[in-house]
């Protein structure tokens, strides 16, 4: 290999690729944590070490040229092999301290997470646990987490994935919310209730079909991309959703509708990066979190 003819370093590489798909120099420049002078400064240099123009700007965003087209691929498979080198490395590692990312929904990290964290905590001081607070599923290939607690099992080679026990799921609604209309007695009753969703509102349908109710978007007046949001709205009196058991049955003033219906069964899976497995720190962490989430 020609060493000298490597003008550029890692770090403006990976300013070029993170603006080429997060979209925006300002948008990259959170993603990596950097400022954006900074950012704007390593893609100028890597535009200079490499003598072509990777970005034109269009009005207020920026368009790659065709330059940039040809060699994002390339760059593309340096950050590929850089996350590789990393996991491998993450991996060899065996002391029982430093970082460890946790990837949750926001009901599941805020409802069954602090008590376990406080476990953990205690058994293991110098761990540092981040969690990764979303209702999406993050991409644990690229390291946007090291664990992720998820209720679908994943289809990806690399990772491994535990299944730690199914949860059920209910409709519940504020009583004060279920006196108002009359409690429904049946599905056909509930069908004119009003609704919380969480997501979409195709999404919400889908699954409330899967549950035997024939719902509309009429019946959903107000949608919110939280778990927490929608339980609040929930025991505010605001309209009925679909959530689980122990949420449900931990709030006074907040009951199931229909509980003679069978509730939805759905499992709860525990997923890390196979390198990854090997690592102490993470197999702790993994470990405890598959056995207090089962109990």
């Amino acid at each position: 290999m020609n060493w000298q003819t490597i003008s550029f370093d890692w770090n403006q590489a990976r300013a070029f690729l993170a603006t080429a798909e997060e979209g925006s120099l300002s948008a990259a420049a959170r993603a990596l944590g950097l400022t954006q002078p900074t950012l704007s400064r390593q893609v100028a240099a890597l535009e200079e070490s490499l003598n072509v123009y990777l970005f034109a700007r269009v009005g207020k965003s920026l368009e790659l040229t065709q330059s940039g087209l040809d060699l994002l691929e390339n760059f593309r498979a340096m950050g590929e092999a850089a996350n590789s080198i990393s996991l491998a490395a993450s991996g060899k590692s065996q002391a029982i301290e430093g970082r460890v990312s946790i990837t949750a929904t926001d009901l599941m990290a805020a409802f069954y997470l602090p008590p376990i964290l406080k476990v953990i905590q205690k058994k293991a001081p110098l761990i540092e646990i981040e969690l990764v607070v979303s209702n999406d599923i993050r991409d644990l290939t690229r390291r946007e987490a090291d664990i992720s607690i998820r209720h679908v099992r994943p289809e990806q080679p690399s990772l491994i994935a535990k299944k730690i026990g199914e949860k059920r799921a209910h409709l519940f609604a504020a009583s004060s919310y279920l006196e108002s209309i009359g409690r429904p007695q049946s599905k056909l009753e509930v069908g004119k209730a009003d609704f919380v969703g969480i997501g979409t509102t195709d999404r919400a349908l889908e699954g409330y079909r899967a549950f035997g109710l024939d719902l509309t978007q009429a019946n959903f007046k107000l949608m919110a991309n939280s778990g927490i949001v929608v339980w609040e709205l929930v025991k505010q009196g605001l309209g009925i959703s679909m959530l689980p058991d122990e949420y449900g049955e931990m709030v006074a003033g907040v009951e199931m509708v229909l509980p003679e219906m069978t509730g939805l069964s759905f499992p709860v899976w525990l997923v890390t990066h196979r390198e990854l497995h090997t690592s102490r720190r993470i197999r702790l962490v993994f470990d405890l979190l598959a056995e207090m989430l089962a109990t």
